[in-house]
């Protein structure tokens, strides 16, 4: 057995480090694309033991891969294939370790999963907006590690707007204390940003103070067909203005990726009919602090107005919350039937609102140009600019070989396009390995340089992460 083997089983005990045997359940990302060698898998149980591991890497210079719920998209991870990084998995950091009602505020350790977090608010009469579709399986720590949006980022912010504090092990091994749970510290550099959106390249987050709200007296969701995406964006405009911040989500979806959902998920039942005049299809949800009434007056008379300015074609509200339950599971849905689908080129892009029809408009025309036949997957945040556009190989055309052979010019078409109209690469999925090139391409030398001196200084050796982000 290796030294190192040795130092990290006496940091965490030898039945918490795994060399041997079937690793895949660490070593493959969620989507199946990467697939990595561990040179072991090490499951510390708390905070000095993470330091622990953290010492013992860099005393033999290990490289180090920091795991949560493994649900990302851009393989940012799971290890390389070499069989020399320590993959360091945090699920057995899954304590709550306190809610300060008074304070608003909750702190959990990096490897409690989101829904269980939220849970834990609820159960207080409090709560957590962070919200997304693989929350019954990611972790804080990740969704900090890669400032995670999710579904409610139009009212609440992403995951950096819902944390106070931060408790962080360096490279080194040492542990910074920032937990606080204050909303105004104006005591120098955020040490706090720097971590949150890293992607696990500057040192591993261990826990986190995040804020709570109150539980909303109501809430109310419905789903509404548009005639074209500028109705959809105008539709947005009219909530704004009806609802205030009462908006709390604002998604929309494209006839075939709603398509999708109805061959893959036929139980999955759609209240408003598919209709070719009216192929966006947006959800939407308002929260109020008053009461029910109040709320359903507002929607009600919002989808009116809609209505009346031919904004949209149709609606349907829900009546209960199993039937609101039931509409956000068509929106969740669509990754899950994407993946049935087979492999697709994904885009998680962020556009100016404003330029969001636009740049669907012009940057469909292209690709079914170039590649005819192709199947356009378009959903996402509409109400933060967010949108998910991802690309379906023809029918006829394997799956895999359309991503093996084309991702590159479509990546190429989609992100030139984004460029122009001022948009980004990357919105809430980070940069990992997949979009490392990419990054390199299109980010100013300014900005890269900037990046370059914040990684030398907390990890001067590269060993946190190494190959992600740049």
């Amino acid at each position: 057995m290796s030294a190192l083997l040795q130092a990290l089983q006496a940091a965490v005990g030898p039945g918490q480090v795994f060399s041997d045997g079937d690793l895949s359940a660490w070593e493959i990302d969620w989507r199946r694309r990467y697939h990595g060698r561990a040179l072991a898998v090490v499951r510390p149980g708390n905070t000095d033991e993470v330091a622990a591991v953290l010492r013992a890497c860099a005393v033999h210079g290990a490289g180090v891969v920091p795991q949560g719920g493994n649900t990302g998209l851009v393989g940012a991870s799971v290890p390389d294939a070499s069989g020399t990084q320590v993959l360091l998995s945090l699920t057995r950091l899954n304590r709550i370790r306190a809610i300060d009602r008074a304070n608003l505020t909750l702190t959990a350790e990096a490897g409690c999963v989101l829904q269980t977090v939220q849970e834990a608010a609820a159960a207080q009469g409090l709560l957590l907006p962070l919200s997304m579709a693989a929350e019954g399986s990611c972790t804080i720590g990740g969704n900090l590690a890669t400032n995670a949006g999710g579904t409610q980022v139009l009212r609440y912010g992403n995951a950096r707007e819902l944390c106070l504090g931060l408790e962080v092990v360096t490279p080194t091994g040492e542990v910074w204390h920032g937990l606080s749970g204050l909303r105004k510290d104006n005591t120098g550099y955020s040490l706090r940003d720097l971590y949150i959106g890293s992607e696990g390249t500057l040192g591993v987050i261990s826990a986190a103070t995040l804020k709570l709200s109150p539980q909303p007296a109501a809430r109310m969701t419905a789903l509404a067909a548009c005639t074209t995406l500028a109705a959809a964006t105008e539709l947005l405009q009219l909530a704004h203005e009806r609802l205030g911040a009462g908006l709390t989500g604002f998604e929309v979806m494209g006839e075939f990726a709603l398509a999708l959902v109805a061959r893959h998920f036929p139980q999955l039942r759609r209240p408003l009919a598919p209709a070719p005049a009216a192929p966006w299809t947006v959800l939407l949800e308002q929260s109020d602090g008053e009461s029910e009434a109040h709320a359903r007056g507002l929607f009600e008379g919002l989808l009116e107005i809609a209505l009346a300015r031919a904004l949209i074609a149709d609606a349907a509200v829900a009546e209960t919350v199993a039937q609101s339950r039931a509409m956000w599971q068509l929106r969740e849905a669509i990754p899950l039937a994407q993946a049935e689908e087979g492999p697709n080129v994904k885009h998680d892009i962020a556009l100016p609102i404003s330029r969001i029809a636009e740049f669907v408009s012009t940057t469909d025309a292209a690709l079914m140009h170039a590649f005819p036949g192709i199947r356009l997957v378009d959903f996402g945040h509409l109400g933060d600019g967010n949108l998910h556009y991802n690309v379906q190989a023809p029918d006829g055309i394997t799956a895999a070989d359309f991503v093996r052979d084309s991702e590159h010019a479509v990546n190429t078409m989609v992100y030139d396009a984004v460029e122009r109209l001022g948009g980004s690469i990357s919105a809430e999925h980070g940069i990992g390995a997949l979009k490392r090139e990419e990054l390199a391409r299109r980010k100013s030398p300014e900005a890269l340089a900037l990046m370059r001196a914040i990684k030398a200084a907390l990890d001067p050796d590269g060993r946190m992460n190494p190959g992600r982000v740049l």
